[in-house]
């Protein structure tokens, strides 16, 4: 099968229109957001010129404050590299029941990912061709942090994980909208059972 190289993607649909579709407060300017948990805290730099959707997502979440006291659910461990899973599932009637308040778009967020010749992100486009992997801004190093998947070309709205290591294997596949800045030592050390205290903004 034939695939089209990176720069003859045509993507007709900006951020602007998820925006609106989804009621989300967008912004392009520079964030870094503190991470307080039980472990520790640590400082993680938001991608939002590359990211803005997803990004902008993450913030109303906080401002919601729906991360506070939330647990880091899953850990898998391998050899080289940890994945960090954090957030909640809004379909999980435990946290239904709660009093947190919950995201009332829907389950899911485009796939957001960008490429460096491109003015916009691509929503949707998963990187089936790893020669494409080349060509995006962001892929996965030590501390990034990127949404969970929702099927085949949508993100969660809530859940979020982390990895320790490099790991060019999931580029392209998952969001990537952010990357620990300070406090790596600290995300090493979290376990299944640890929680987030709460996060704050930057101004």
């Amino acid at each position: 099968m034939f695939l089209l190289p990176a720069c003859s993607f045509k993507n007709n649909i900006d951020s602007t229109y998820y925006c609106k579709k989804l009621k989300l407060t967008c912004t392009n300017d520079n964030k870094i957001v503190y991470f307080k948990t039980s472990k520790g805290n640590f400082e993680v730099k938001l991608f939002v010129k590359h990211s803005p959707v997803t990004v902008s997502n993450f913030l109303e979440n906080i401002n919601n404050n729906i991360y506070s006291n939330q647990k880091f659910y899953k850990i898998i461990n391998y050899p080289q590299i940890r994945f960090i899973h954090v957030g909640f599932n809004p379909e999980n009637k435990s946290y239904i029941e709660s009093n947190k308040v919950i995201n009332k778009r829907g389950p899911s967020i485009p796939l957001e990912v960008k490429f460096k010749d491109e003015i916009n992100p691509r929503y949707k486009y998963q990187i089936k061709n790893p020669n494409e992997t080349e060509d995006l801004i962001n892929t996965f190093e030590s501390g990034s942090i990127a949404m969970v998947k929702r099927g085949k070309n949508n993100s969660s709205s809530t859940e979020f994980f982390f990895v320790t290591n490099k790991i060019p294997e999931l580029d392209g596949r998952y969001s990537i909208f952010g990357q620990i800045i300070k406090g790596l030592d600290v995300l090493e050390k979290i376990n299944k059972g640890d929680y987030i205290e709460e996060i704050q903004v930057s101004n």
